[in-house]
């Protein structure tokens, strides 16, 4: 039985961790959960699946979750805040985190985790795009496995099983294209919040809805996907793919293309990076060719995703301009959900952030370089909005990459 943490329990991610684990108790059992504030679903979690470790990272609510779990048999340890999540990211016998947590916030606990020896089932993508220089050489130090939890890394890698070192020769990323896959470019003026975060496919958090629309989410998984496959950024290529039955494609030295193909359903990649190498039985809807109809493509327009060619630049730009890149876009995408800019502001306030940071581009960053990057591009992105950028001012990182 593979003993597991999961980090963002209440999200998208965790919920969706946990029904597999109910699923497959001779297989999984919770030692740890961490959530936001979510104290309601957090209570029933811990009464279902008994961990021996939680945490709350609103500090706030931690009264509200001794209260809601009083009369439980069974108590775990209680913490609160940032150290108590990182506690339970390197808590006990877990073999396995699972980085279920939105953004940059997850990654010290990712740190934390790696360097208390456990495996990492990466379905937080910023741990890579932002800490990847930091990351990589913990994960090789400390001699665990980082796999890949998310739909398309995770097609990538099970495409990978058995190929030889070097047989790999490009990286074909699919995208749905989000929600406005089907609006002209001209229409995008008119986006509003409840347009943004309704996704033709998926489900999913706000906050990766609306990367999805912008296409951001496919410009950062380029950059994760450097990190984890080593690939170069000219053979990492997006295509659009609007019923997201195939999840991602390699094409090896040979031009063979090999793809994983699934209806959408991210327990599927959850599981594999949980049971991997092995194979679990599920009782899943098994995917029907016929059913699923026609499998169409189609090049991205970079004038309608700016975002896309933002991603790509800060990637080939290295150093610590993902990190900036990532929490530009993390602060832009929280302002548009909260009405205070629009949804063309986003890649304008983004990009002002990124050709700032150009002169101060630090090439080898340490954990405290990123951590100092992150926090300056979140201000940076509220200086841009104070000072107009997002009416309409452009800056020049696409040029530059």
């Amino acid at each position: 039985m593979k003993a597991i943490s999961l980090l963002g329990s209440t999200g998208s991610i965790g919920t969706q961790t946990l029904d597999i684990v109910a699923q497959n108790p001779e297989q999984f059992r919770i030692v740890g959960l961490t959530a936001g504030r979510n104290v309601e679903l957090l209570a029933r979690q811990i009464r279902q699946f008994r961990p021996e470790i939680v945490a709350i990272r609103a500090e706030a609510m931690l009264p509200e979750l001794k209260e809601a779990i009083a009369s439980y048999d069974q108590q775990p340890i209680l913490l609160a805040g940032e150290a108590g999540v990182t506690e339970v990211a390197r808590y006990g016998d877990a073999s396995t985190v699972v980085t279920g947590i939105v953004g940059c916030a997850g990654l010290l606990p990712t740190i934390a985790a790696i360097e208390a020896g456990k495996d990492i089932a990466l379905a937080n993508k910023e741990t890579l795009i932002a800490g990847g220089p930091v990351v990589l050489p913990l994960v090789e130090k400390h001699g665990v496995k980082l796999l890949p939890a998310d739909s398309e890394h995770s097609a990538i890698f099970q495409c990978l099983q058995g190929v030889p070192s070097g047989g790999l020769r490009r990286i074909i990323l699919t995208a749905s294209g989000g929600a406005f896959r089907d609006w002209p470019a001209e229409k995008l003026v008119q986006v509003r919040v409840a347009d943004a975060i309704k996704h033709p496919n998926w489900s999913m958090g706000r906050k990766i809805t609306v990367d999805s629309a912008t296409l951001m989410n496919k410009g950062l998984e380029v950059i994760e996907a450097h990190f984890l496959f080593g690939m170069d950024y000219d053979q990492i290529d997006i295509v659009i793919h609007p019923q997201s039955i195939i999840h991602s494609l390699i094409e090896l030295q040979d031009t063979s293309v090999l793809a994983q193909l699934g209806w959408p359903d991210m327990r599927l990649p959850l599981l594999y990076a949980l049971s991997w190498p092995d194979r679990l039985y599920t009782d899943w809807e098994t995917l029907d060719l016929v059913k699923a109809g026609n499998l169409t493509f189609s090049e991205p327009k970079y004038e309608k995703y700016p975002c896309m060619g933002l991603a790509y630049a800060a990637g080939r730009a290295g150093g610590s301009m993902a990190a900036v890149l990532n929490a530009a876009n993390e602060q832009a995408v929280s302002l548009f959900l909260e009405e205070k800019i629009r949804f063309l502001d986003i890649p304008r306030v983004i990009e002002s952030a990124c050709d700032r940071h150009l002169g101060e581009l630090c090439h080898h960053p340490t954990l405290d370089d990123i951590i100092a990057a992150d926090r300056w591009a979140r201000q940076a992105v509220l200086a841009a909005v104070d000072t107009g950028v997002a009416s309409g001012k452009q800056a020049t990182l696409v040029s530059m990459g």
